[in-house]
């Protein structure tokens, strides 16, 4: 595709979307479909918690797993799906896709990871192949970024959702530059010492996850999306102050049970490390998370113009995350 811009590739693809998704129903009040752009791990269950609170609140929920952000974007648009789960500033901004942030969920904690029998440094990825979650995510946007701060340019990025799947294919030996989230770091650590080399990153504030819908549905169904963003709010605080909540919620609503009791241990070392960053979102993000996202996002060429002057209400509708904190308090 030489020659075709990322706004000419999204904005056919949205197009097809739209002419080819059979005519949906609205959904009913109480009713909210899910779009997960991502494979749900241990960095989900904070998210997946949430939903099963909300689901104890009359907020009948249905969650659909499309391992593309691109696609949860595309799902809301379509009208197959309510919410969706990403940061979708680029499709919001160059392809003018009518969606806006509601809430953060957590920030960026990525891990650049190159087999060292290969790279042993940034310089050494110029002109090289790297595999990150999604077109347009954060994951891309870290490896611009630094890709831009250390003076390279990247060879080919393939797109491979699932941050275990990465850490899978790296061990494998076919993928040998990635990014993976702080759980899977650990876990090529464990299995493979010394093989792989964690390249040093900046420190980040942007989102990672946040939720995303229409205008339309976040008039028309407030009360739902409240419950929602309230449960966050509450798992996120509940977590942060004592990481040991995220195995007792797991197993209270037995979520990723292929994983296993042996993962508590991990999911508890996981939140810590979390927590200790501060990385899960208190208050809901709002408008200083959407200038930390302005700053990042332009600086690694996910949108465009001075972050300074971007708007937050162009991008984020942060009325829901406005009455959630003046229920619960300000954290």
């Amino acid at each position: 595709m030489a020659g075709v811009s990322r706004r000419t590739i999204l904005a056919t693809a949205f197009a097809a979307v739209l002419a080819c998704a059979a005519p949906l129903s609205a959904a009913n009040a109480g009713d909210m479909r899910i779009a997960f752009g991502d494979l749900p791990g241990i960095e989900s269950i904070q998210t997946l918690a949430a939903i099963e609170r909300a689901k104890e609140r009359g907020v009948n929920v249905e969650l659909i797993v499309l391992n593309d952000e691109d696609l949860a974007a595309q799902a809301i648009v379509g009208g197959q799906a309510d919410v969706g789960i990403g940061a979708p500033y680029t499709l919001i901004q160059k392809v003018g896709v009518p969606i806006r942030i509601f809430a953060q969920i957590s920030t960026l904690r990525f891990f650049p990871v190159v087999n060292s029998e290969f790279y042993k440094e940034w310089k050494d990825l110029d002109g090289q192949e790297v595999a990150v979650q999604a077109r347009g995510s954060g994951t891309e946007a870290v490896m611009l970024l630094m890709a831009k701060n250390h003076g390279i340019k990247l060879g080919n990025i393939s797109y491979v959702p699932g941050s275990e799947v990465r850490r899978n294919a790296l061990l494998q030996g076919t993928i040998k530059a990635s990014i993976v989230d702080a759980a899977n770091r650990r876990a090529l650590e464990a299995e493979a010492p010394g093989k792989f080399i964690v390249l040093p990153v900046e420190d980040l504030g942007a989102s990672d996850e946040a939720l995303f819908a229409t205008a339309d549905y976040l008039k028309n169904s407030a009360a739902d999306v409240d419950i929602l963003v309230e449960e966050l709010m509450k798992t996120a605080r509940e977590i942060t102050a004592n990481p040991a909540v995220a195995v007792e919620l797991r197993n209270k609503y037995k979520l990723l049970p292929d994983l296993g009791a042996e993962a508590d241990s991990e999911i508890t070392e996981y939140y810590k490390e979390t927590a200790e960053a501060g990385s899960l979102a208190l208050n809901g993000g709002g408008a200083d998370a959407a200038k930390d996202d302005f700053a990042f996002f332009s600086l690694a060429g996910q949108i465009e113009g001075d972050p300074a002057s971007l708007r937050v209400d162009d991008f984020w509708d942060v009325s829901a995350i406005d009455r959630a904190v003046a229920k619960l308090g300000k954290k």
